[in-house]
């Protein structure tokens, strides 16, 4: 059996070397090629990502983006029906909801390939976001949908997804994250030297809803201000020139600092009092390593983390997220619930191919 898999930002190539290790250990008939559109340029993803990561380099690299969601989405579509009529796969593995995973779902269907969607099922129920399209039209193109809950399961049913195609599999990030635990590592960043480990809060921001609205940015500095504690926040390139075009003062208490590798990301959340974050993969890691989360959006596609507890979201109003700080503190993270499998998503993902 041949497998295509197509990824383009990040944490797909996190999600994807937990499954390419799964099939590299336990499938010696399986060949896998990696497809890397170049959706996110990341600097940091050269030999070195792939190494400490234990991560395959992509078999073939496409080199798009920098365009728009429809420029880049048409050139990934063009590039990778080429790629699949030369390599002929008997599946096309996709993960999760960028633009790469559209385009692979997209071109795989034309030429009547199978599409299996790792981490189907989610929804926001906003359609102002791309990735609750993304998601959606996957899921309605994949012949193989594997859900990491069972209330993903759910709202594939509400939409007349049903059958043997959809598979409750768990989340692989939940895999990444025990893989991962012990080779995390501290960020080597000054403003990391005063804060002892454990007291200091993580924020992380980036979507275009909160960096690009001037009032929601202001929210969330406002809210950050006004915490008791150190607040450590790694910010890309982009949203540093956000804030600054704003004319918005980074509080005293916030200590900005570069992006980090996806090691010294675990170890910040491991080691962290509380996470406040736009992400969804953050708040999925922030419960994997114990600590409560504040999601400063209007909604969650991880409503499971809502129902026990483990998050709470608030939007961008300060006093939300002041209230939602000094709540979250009193609780404990439940620990003897996993709505999110027992580790072995991987495991699962492979057998159901």
């Amino acid at each position: 059996m041949k497998v295509v898999t197509i990824v383009g930002a990040r944490p797909q190539f996190i999600k994807a070397a937990v499954v390419s290790r799964a099939l590299a250990r336990d499938r010696q008939d399986v060949q896998e090629v990696l497809v890397h559109t170049g959706q996110h340029y990341d600097a940091n993803m050269s030999d070195v990502f792939f190494d400490e990561l234990d991560i395959p380099r992509p078999g073939h690299h496409l080199g798009i983006g920098g365009g728009s969601h429809g420029q880049n989405t048409g050139r990934m579509i063009e590039q990778i029906e080429v790629l699949l009529l030369s390599e002929k796969p008997d599946w096309v593995l996709v993960y999760g909801d960028t633009d790469s995973t559209l385009a692979g779902a997209l071109a795989a269907s034309k030429l009547h390939i199978p599409v299996a969607h790792v981490e189907a099922g989610l929804r926001s129920y906003n359609r102002r976001m791309p990735e609750e399209i993304n998601r959606v039209l996957t899921d309605h193109l994949a012949s193989l949908l594997l859900v990491p809950s069972e209330r993903a399961s759910g709202n594939l049913r509400s939409e007349g997804i049903t059958g043997p195609k959809v598979q409750v599999a768990g989340d692989v990030m939940y895999d990444a994250a025990l893989y991962y635990r012990e080779k995390a590592r501290r960020p080597k960043a000054e403003a990391l030297d005063a804060v002892e480990d454990g007291d200091f809060a993580l924020c992380t921001i980036h979507r275009a809803e909160n960096t690009d609205d001037h009032a929601r940015l202001q929210g969330i500095l406002d809210g950050l201000a006004a915490l008791p504690i150190a607040v450590i926040l790694p910010l890309h390139p982009r949203t540093r020139a956000r804030v600054a075009a704003a004319g918005i003062p980074f509080p005293g208490n916030v200590r900005v600092i570069d992006p980090v590798g996806y090691l010294e990301m675990v170890w910040l959340e491991a080691n962290c009092r509380v996470v406040l974050t736009d992400s969804g993969g953050v708040q999925k890691e922030a419960y994997f390593h114990g600590k409560p989360c504040i999601t400063l959006r209007d909604e969650t596609e991880w409503v499971e983390l809502v129902d026990i507890g483990a998050n709470r979201i608030v939007g961008t109003s300060s006093a939300a997220i002041q209230q939602a700080y000094a709540e979250m503190l009193e609780r404990e993270v439940p620990k003897d619930v996993q709505p999110y499998g027992k580790g072995r998503a991987a495991d699962l993902v492979v057998a159901a191919l």
